[in-house]
């Protein structure tokens, strides 16, 4: 009986691909992520191949440039969406904000309480990411189109070589490490801490040397780069930022198929997006327990101390509406999709449990 059943959704989904009118992989997308094969982002790419060579029936071919091809960092990479020699690209908020500064929203620090919260807010058609995708065509001239924002690394969280983080005053002194950006290092002040920029590349040597005592990143980032054996040994689970990525497309390259096509293309963003929210999760919980096995001290803040980082943090939202180009409007709309995303969960979180 299941093979049957199985037998009679491969003919479903085999017709459902020969609707489409059939076009002799007349479209190429050129895709690529300055990450590796470890990295959600691939996680992710692999997944949109799949879906939008299988769905268009052969009429769109995706070739993948998996680190940097074809660029190398934010500015190289949307330029390169923008003239049309690549045509599709992820990037985080720090390496968009040069074009797109009001991205940097993302980096807003207690806004979003859980992945559900986030996954909601983040959603294609969610008041938030359509004033994103307005305002990137806009600012970009109808060059550039924001397809989807995933994630990239699951949850920024403070971590450090010196003490258990517990509360904001726990903060007082540390030398964080942070991007050249002005908002992060706003953040890490409004907490009481000293932000000091640092390469990626130079974070190793500085945890071992003190030239920074302390970081903002996800856990499998900090396991991928060894920190622990450089003396990262104590990690918060506050959660601070959702490590959200944004995914940009050519628009010309999109608008040039036909609608049919347009249609594979956005599915396979969604397909792609979902891969992303989904990687992290999994791939944190092998993180986790082996930063705990090589004696990281992992800390969970209770709601009330959360709470109070959340009342320190403050000042930062006000510093980014007053002196980020858009910073208003993209504030207003992720307010305004948290409340929403809040209030459809909690309406199923009560029905669940009754």
């Amino acid at each position: 009986m299941l093979k049957r059943l199985f037998s009679t959704l491969l003919v479903a989904a085999m017709m459902a691909g020969a609707s489409l009118t059939a076009y002799a992989a007349d479209f190429t997308i050129r895709a690529t992520a300055n990450s590796n094969e470890n990295d959600e982002d691939y996680d992710g790419l692999i997944v949109f191949k799949n879906y939008v060579e299988s769905a268009s029936n052969g009429a769109i071919s995706v070739e993948l440039f998996i680190g940097t091809q074809l660029c190398s960092n934010g500015t190289e990479c949307l330029q390169g969406i923008a003239d049309g020699t690549i045509d599709v690209v992820i990037q985080t908020s720090g390496g968009t904000a040069g074009l797109f500064p009001f991205v940097q929203v993302l980096d807003l620090p207690y806004l979003m309480a859980d992945d559900r919260v986030a996954e909601s807010v983040l959603a294609n058609g969610s008041e938030f990411v359509s004033t994103m995708q307005d305002m990137v065509a806009a600012k970009s001239g109808g060059a550039i189109r924001l397809m989807t924002i995933g994630n990239t690394g699951g949850w920024r969280n403070f971590a450090n070589t010196r003490r258990r983080v517990q509360n904001p005053s726990d903060m007082d002194g540390l030398k964080i490490r942070t991007v050249v950006a002005d908002l992060p290092q706003e953040l890490v002040r409004a907490l009481g801490a000293s932000p000091t920029p640092i390469p990626w590349p130079e974070l190793f040597t500085s945890f071992q040397t003190g030239v920074v005592e302390g970081s903002k990143n996800g856990i499998t980032d900090i396991m991928n780069m060894k920190f622990p054996d450089a003396g990262l040994k104590y990690v918060t689970l506050d959660g601070h930022a959702y490590m959200g990525a944004l995914w940009f497309m050519n628009n010309d390259k999109f608008m040039s198929m036909p609608e049919e096509l347009r249609m594979v293309v956005a599915d396979g963003f969604y397909q792609l997006q979902q891969a992303t929210f989904a990687s992290p999760k999994r791939k944190s919980i092998q993180a986790y327990s082996d930063f705990v096995a090589g004696g990281g001290d992992l800390y969970v803040p209770t709601p009330a101390e959360k709470a109070a980082f959340k009342e320190a943090a403050a000042p930062v939202y006000d510093w980014f509406k007053a002196n980020v180009d858009g910073g208003t409007e993209a504030f207003d709309a992720l307010v305004a999709s948290v409340a929403v995303a809040e209030g459809e969960i909690n309406k199923v979180r009560m029905a669940d449990t009754k």
